[in-house]
């Protein structure tokens, strides 16, 4: 029986860590639209384009700054 519980308790966490991957994975792609089985997302991907240029560019003058 313990043992049964033990195999239940790591099967559902490693299912939960597979999701919480997979969703990492989905939010961190640049994709402006994702399907996944029943799931159906639309992003505005430029906004966020446009955020990381402007932090890149904040990191380049900090680097060029620190040079000096």
């Amino acid at each position: 029986m313990v043992m049964s519980e033990i195999f239940w308790s790591s099967f559902y966490t490693g299912a939960m860590a597979f999701c919480l991957g997979l969703m990492g994975f989905l939010y961190k792609s640049k994709c402006k639209e994702v399907r996944c089985c029943c799931i159906k997302i639309i992003r505005d991907v430029e906004i966020e384009e446009k955020e990381m240029e402007i932090i890149n560019k904040i990191n380049r003058d900090d680097k060029s700054s620190e040079s000096l």
